[in-house]
């Protein structure tokens, strides 16, 4: 028989994951940042209670690395011994980061939570706050690291429950950005027989298919620049008839955020200031509760694009956006970490592109090539075979050599023409 239940859905803790590369930022932001972890986790533990779900299941990656730290160890047990005297059963798989095969102190888990082994996929019952059998719970956590097999092939339901909830952490769909780990497709999941698939690895939330429901719910807590927007948690509803509704609650301490500023009709360098601050405040208000880690791109077309296009200029304003928040360890903080320019000049292209000129075909040229990635990238190369060819000179730039981004040839457009027009306009001064 079926009962209505409510459980959280969580994965990627990464607790006590490190933040590099902002050795320069002020105290408070290292600070918020290397507690970000801890703080999301003790809000999915006031949600769980004040949401008074049946139980929590975890989808892998609790710990950010294998030999776990003490701490991170220490504070996960302090919250799970918080939902045992809630009566909230937590059931949880490790994944690549936090395998079993890793260092870990003897630590004795409260009655309240079940860990999944690494020999093969199990089942076990979760029940409702009442007493009554609400669904079987199954999962497998990672023995070693690059764990490289289908897992969820090996997964059976239980013939007695009423509905299956299967904890996998793993690559569904072969998604290239991610590391391809305990990968499987999404058809698999789908004919499974399973009813929910509660997955972990991919920091990104997405519900993949809906009856059964197949999800990712990201991770707690965003830990680099390419983590944008809110991160935190499913809370799933059940009804007795099985029908299912997902409610994303966020629980990041620290969010970080990526905006665009037009520099389109700005004439002035103060009027793009303000521009920018406008922009900061607008971010603040939406994320209202949020720390917030910054970064601002200026977009579009205007008078300012030579300005903005160079790193001197970029840089102290930078340093005066950042100077301009003050951050503090009593609230929520904003930290400006980048400041960057995709602008473009304002140009009329679609002049150039029928000018019987020299600057016409340059910009010909460009177009053709923005189409042709052979003819690009066997232009790009002779033009850097010499720097490529110097020892220094290939070590720093090896990387973007590579990928040979077309960028490039709009910035070398957009630089060639304005300098024509540059010197043009000093010969007829002349």
């Amino acid at each position: 028989m079926s009962v209505s239940f409510r459980f959280i859905h969580a994965a990627d803790l990464h607790l006590d994951s490190p933040f590099k590369g902002l050795s320069k930022a002020p105290e408070a932001v290292r600070k918020g940042l290397s507690e970000s972890t801890f703080a999301a986790l003790r809000k999915l533990t006031e949600l769980a209670i004040a949401e008074k779900v049946d139980f929590m299941v975890i989808a892998g990656d609790l710990f950010d690395e294998a030999d776990r730290s003490l701490r991170a160890q220490l504070a996960l047990l302090q919250e799970w011994r918080r939902l045992a005297t809630e009566g909230i059963p937590v059931y949880a798989i490790h994944g690549n980061h936090d395998h079993l095969g890793g260092k870990r102190a003897q630590i004795d888990l409260p009655p309240n939570v079940h860990i999944f082994g690494a020999d093969k996929p199990s089942g076990v019952p979760a029940y409702r706050r009442s007493g009554e059998l609400a669904a079987y719970v199954y999962g497998m956590s990672y023995g070693e690291r690059a764990e490289t097999r289908n897992l969820a092939l090996s997964y059976k339901t239980v013939a007695e429950a009423p509905f299956h909830i299967a904890l996998l952490h793993g690559n569904v769909g072969s998604n290239g950005a991610h590391d391809p780990y305990a990968p499987c497709t999404l058809e698999q999941l789908v004919g499974s027989g399973f009813d929910y698939w509660a997955l972990g690895h991919i920091h990104k939330r997405e519900v993949l298919h809906e009856y059964p429901h197949i999800a990712y719910s990201g991770n707690l807590q965003g830990r680099n620049p390419k983590e944008t927007g809110a991160k935190g948690c499913y809370v799933v509803d059940v009804a007795q008839s099985g029908g299912v509704e997902m409610r994303f609650v966020p629980l990041d301490e620290v969010r970080w955020l990526e905006a665009d500023v037009s520099i389109e009709g700005i004439a002035s360098e103060r009027e793009l200031l303000r521009l920018l601050e406008r922009r900061i405040e607008k971010c603040e208000e939406k994320e209202s509760g949020s720390s917030l880690m910054l970064r601002l791109r200026m977009t579009g077309s205007g008078e300012l694009h030579r300005l903005v296009s160079q790193p001197a200029s970029l840089a102290a304003w930078l340093e005066q956006l950042q100077e301009s928040r003050p951050q503090s360890f009593s609230g929520p903080w904003t930290y400006i970490y980048d400041l960057s320019s995709t602008t473009t000049s304002p140009m009329n292209w679609e002049l150039l592109q029928d000018e019987d000129s020299f600057a016409g075909e340059l910009f010909r040229l460009g177009a053709n090539l923005r189409h042709n990635e052979a003819q690009w990238r066997e232009l790009a190369e002779g033009a850097i075979a010499d720097m490529a060819l110097h020892p220094k000179l290939n070590r720093l730039g090896r990387e973007k050599w590579d990928t040979l981004p077309k960028e490039w040839l709009q910035q070398a457009m957009e630089l060639t023409l304005e300098l024509m027009a540059e010197d043009g306009d000093r010969n007829r001064r002349a």
